[in-house]
């Protein structure tokens, strides 16, 4: 489900499951992260890419395994993975590209902005999703969005769930470049490749710098993520997703 391949100095991760649009699942999050922590240990890798199969980047979580936590305490558990992946991404000391090809929602859009450099074909398409299953962005949304487009634009894109198409999301910075899909892994690799010849802990510090705040983020998520994920809402959100109708949300 994940793929792990090295060019030269560069880690690359491609994410394979595109019968479900390469979501999110357990064993996919759990080969991240354990990817992510033999990039840290790896002394001769400089920088990672991330890229989908299939044509699309990431469709977020697996919602049909999602089970509704009925305590608070396993809510806030879950997060525990999930958050040391989104801390390694965008607070190690190494940096990322996230290629995109198609799709990137929920959690995948997460994923891509957990990268310092996000590049895209011109069928990328992008959206945050989650107020159609009863939840907040997770994955450091609220962190890397507002940094990447600014507070306003940020607003509107999680409240409204707009879907930005690729030549948008590249005029208001949601993204870096955009390159025709043949080029795609090949200017990634590029991107990449330069950080052989750049000062790693000069790198490191930088990306550290950038990343202040992150940790009050990520608490406030998991706290308040874990807490949506009992509310009847959100168990509307989930069943009319996998009935493939509208939600009906009581406030409850």
């Amino acid at each position: 489900m994940l793929e792990t391949a090295r060019d030269g100095t560069t880690m690359v991760l491609t994410l394979n499951n595109p019968a479900k649009r390469n979501a999110l699942s357990a064993p996919l999050r759990e080969g991240l992260l354990e990817a992510f922590l033999r990039f840290e240990r790896d002394r001769d890798l400089r920088a990672a890419v991330i890229i989908g199969a299939g044509g699309n980047f990431c469709s977020g979580g697996d919602i049909d395994s999602m089970n509704q936590s009925t305590d608070l305490a396993a809510g806030r558990e879950r997060f525990r993975g999930v958050h040391e992946l989104t801390r390694l991404m965008i607070r190690g000391s190494k940096p990322v590209i996230a290629a995109v090809e198609g799709w990137a929602v929920g959690a995948g859009l997460g994923l891509a902005l957990a990268a310092d450099t996000v590049i895209a074909t011109p069928g990328a398409r992008f959206r945050a999703g989650f107020p159609q299953i009863g939840l907040i962005a997770d994955f450091g949304l609220l962190h890397t969005l507002p940094a990447r487009i600014g507070p306003a634009r940020a607003r509107q894109f999680l409240l409204y769930d707009e879907v930005v198409d690729a030549e948008r999301a590249g005029r208001i910075g949601l993204t870096d470049e955009t390159v025709a899909s043949g080029e795609l892994l090949e200017r990634a690799l590029a991107l990449a490749g330069r950080f052989s010849q750049l000062a790693p802990l000069a790198t490191a510090q930088t990306r550290a710098a950038l990343a202040r705040g992150l940790d009050q983020v990520l608490d406030w998520e998991r706290d308040t993520q874990a807490a949506l994920l009992q509310t009847a809402d959100h168990a509307e959100g989930r069943t009319a997703f996998l009935e493939r109708r509208k939600p009906n949300f009581t406030g409850r």
